[in-house]
């Protein structure tokens, strides 16, 4: 891998690290360190940094896997860290436009960036974005919502990029866009643009909107706390906060991994959980409800690296 980092090193255009600790780019605060990670600041660059991972991984006769990042808000990194190589996407791909009723976004931005810009053009669709802890990449990769608003609702069209380097746009219906799933989850493609659909409205009632939402999560979320949001998807008819909180786990705690005392839906850091505490705790509290209500809980929160 030293051979790989200095070869990025050298012909990077960008940011490469080596044996970067990954608590420090995901909202969980947890994980070890990964091998190699690379931040780079144009779509040419990251082009260049895919090819070469795979033209080393050829020449040496092995896999060298790589994984995309943005905010790190949905994931659980493993204690001993990432294998390979972290591509993250970040402010260099933050470049956000507005024509008429149509928003520009690069994946890089941050969902509460785009709301903002929305607001500010006076245009309607996504206030449900404002606050979530994420990029607009990771959102279309999810299909990010919240208070009945989803990314697939005003998303028009996405640029990609396939890992032999090829840009193509796809529209919303190519994306098999489902409840915390897209096509992004099926193929290996980056995001790298999304092209928002939006409508007109009164700048005053958007900003109203969005303060209202802001604060109906700031005063039931545990958002001053490191965590990476829901922990489990919903179930069919049904709410993960308040089954956990019937079953009594409410402020459950394993090493410093903790129910959140605030929304029993929310696992938080409490200082020093690992990514062990953590996987533990989401066992112990699917085997619970399990076995209390008959109810299975399916992670929303991605687990990634050496376990």
């Amino acid at each position: 891998m030293r051979e790989l980092y200095n070869a990025l090193k050298a012909t990077s255009t960008g940011e490469v690290l080596w044996q970067e600790p990954m608590k420090d780019h995901t909202t969980f605060k947890i994980g070890g360190p990964s091998d190699i990670m690379v931040i780079p600041n144009s779509i040419e660059d990251l082009r260049q940094v895919i090819k070469l991972i795979k033209e080393e991984a050829a020449k040496k006769f092995i896999e060298i896997p790589f994984m995309i990042i943005g905010a790190g808000s949905n994931l659980l990194v493993s204690d001993k860290g990432i294998r390979g190589v972290v591509i993250k996407i970040n402010k260099s791909f933050s470049n956000i436009t507005v024509k008429g009723t149509t928003l520009i976004s690069e994946a890089g931005a941050t969902l509460t960036a785009i709301s903002r810009a929305a607001q500010n053009s006076g245009l309607t669709g996504l206030e449900f974005a404002v606050g979530i802890p994420g990029t607009v990449g990771g959102a279309m990769v999810m299909n990010a919502g919240a208070y009945g608003g989803e990314i697939k609702n005003v998303l028009k069209s996405a640029k990609v990029m396939d890992l032999k380097g090829n840009i193509k746009v796809l529209s919303n219906s190519d994306l098999h866009f489902g409840y915390r799933h897209s096509l992004f989850m099926e193929e290996s493609l980056v995001a790298l643009e999304a092209t928002f659909s939006l409508e007109a409205g009164d700048k005053e009632e958007i900003a109203a909107r969005m303060s209202e939402l802001t604060k109906q999560r700031t005063s039931k979320q545990p958002i001053n706390m490191p965590c990476a949001g829901s922990v489990f998807k919903r179930p069919p008819d049904n709410f993960v906060g308040p089954l956990v909180e019937k079953a009594g786990l409410k402020g459950y705690r394993i090493g410093g991994a903790e129910v959140s005392i605030k929304h029993a839906g929310f696992i938080v850091n409490v200082g020093g959980a690992t990514c062990k505490d953590v996987v533990d705790l989401i066992k112990h509290i699917q085997d619970t409800i399990k076995e209390k209500f008959g109810v299975s809980l399916e992670p929303e929160v991605r687990v990634v690296g050496e376990l």
